[in-house]
């Protein structure tokens, strides 16, 4: 099993990324994906994640209506699109499988933090700055 993340880098406030996750050696299918981030001092927060069974997407307050999730299974890729970047995204951001559980909102918030994540990808690097 791999999960290969790239799509990182270096933006200004405002700008946009998209990040990719590539999968082998599972159908993607049937895994819920999610995108997690941890910055310098920080704990690990999830950012967003994509339900396996109804394609369903949750997202972190911090990231609603600014990053998009979503996932090719023909490509066995899931796609993290960053857009209205803020310096306080500035983070390494992995990709990971999620158990379906907790692929959900709890009183209206994402706050699965990883836990329980069973195959995770390297880190790629954002850093948002002026």
């Amino acid at each position: 099993v791999q999960l290969q993340a790239s799509g990182g880098g270096s933006v200004q406030p405002g700008g946009s990324l998209k990040l990719s996750c590539v999968v082998s050696g599972f159908d993607l299918d049937y895994y819920t994906m999610g995108w997690f981030r941890q910055a310098p001092g920080k704990e690990r927060e999830g950012v967003s994640c994509i339900s396996s069974s109804d394609g369903g997407t949750y997202y972190a307050g911090s990231v609603m209506g600014r990053f998009v999730i979503s996932k090719d299974n023909f490509k066995n890729t899931v796609y993290l699109q960053m857009n209205s970047l803020k310096p306080e995204d500035t983070a390494v951001y992995y990709c990971a499988t999620v158990p379906p559980s907790e692929c959900t909102y709890y009183d209206g918030l994402y706050l699965y933090t990883g836990s329980s994540n069973e195959y995770w990808g390297q880190g790629t690097q954002v850093t948002v700055s002026s």
